[in-house]
């Protein structure tokens, strides 16, 4: 096959694209972001051998899987994150959640996993503080590419620049020969893992959680999007659950049964019966710095 130059996007195929991204993702791409678009999809144009993002577009839409609409949903997201990323999120979660929850089954869910350091992170932190029961940590996005590299759990030595070292050496696997400058997490925690894909506008279907890490993603989001995404995840979250938000993201002007107790820190408004030990250990949250 010969590969034909795209052009640069024309307006018609960025507004096509665009509506199509927000339809299937809830982002809606503003026009400043028109060569960003052009940028990303430029090498899977060249490589379909197609003359221009027009006929991209009609390639999509005319597919019956929609596995190229994936391929797209996954190269217009972004996917930044790294190992240990706003660390007192992890700090709260064992030194407030985990021993008051001691003895009993913890659910954690990561809803926008992206390539899954942020809920090896939430796991490391369970296997290492959680020792007298059991816990699970579910991951999921809306990329496929992304979650292939979750479960897969092998990264590059450079990614770990945040994780603490005692989780490092507890943790992780120094790859060798092909797998020089790489790192596997153990395969003790890997077995422990699920990550599915999942779209944060759809209900969630995975069961009650106590802890959701919903973390750098509402950024990305206008208001009514927002709300709909975070009253979807709080569907999954038990009454009393914690909510973890990126330092980024705000709840301003959101309707939701929530307690906030730092910028980023939030708990879902407990039953009656639990008010009491809520406003106890309620107290000692609001002292923690964020």
């Amino acid at each position: 096959m010969s590969y034909t130059q795209p052009r640069s996007i024309s307006e018609r195929a960025f507004r096509d694209i665009q509506t199509l991204f927000a339809r299937e993702s809830g982002i809606r791409l503003s026009f400043a972001k028109q060569s960003l678009v052009a940028s990303r999809l430029h090498s899977r144009v060249q490589q379909l051998g197609l003359p221009d993002y027009e006929s991209y577009f009609e390639l999509i839409t005319g597919e019956p899987g929609g596995h190229e609409k994936t391929l797209l949903i996954d190269l217009l997201t972004t996917h930044e994150t790294y190992f240990f990323r706003e660390p007192k999120h992890f700090e709260h979660l064992a030194q407030s959640v985990i021993p008051a929850l001691r003895g009993k089954p913890i659910r954690v869910w990561c809803a926008a996993a992206s390539t899954g350091e942020e809920a090896y992170s939430a796991a490391m932190t369970l296997a290492a503080t959680h020792h007298s029961g059991s816990w699970e940590v579910l991951g999921t996005d809306i990329s496929e590419r992304s979650l292939l590299t979750a479960e897969r759990g092998l990264y590059r030595i450079e990614r770990l620049q945040h994780m603490p070292d005692a989780a490092l050496k507890q943790f992780c696997l120094r790859g060798k020969d092909d797998f020089a400058g790489a790192m596997l997490i153990a395969s003790r925690l890997r077995e422990r893992m699920e990550f599915v894909r999942h779209n944060l506008l759809d209900v969630p279907r995975f069961g009650q959680f106590d802890v959701i890490f919903l973390r750098n993603v509402l950024i990305y989001f206008e208001q009514d999007m927002r709300q709909r995404i975070v009253a979807n995840a709080l569907e999954a979250l038990k009454a009393g659950g914690w909510l973890y938000t990126g330092h980024a993201d705000s709840l301003q002007g959101l309707t939701l049964p929530l307690e906030t107790f730092a910028p980023s820190l939030h708990r879902k408004v407990p039953l009656a019966s639990d008010q009491g030990a809520s406003s106890h250990t309620g107290g000692r949250d609001r002292a923690i710095e964020f």
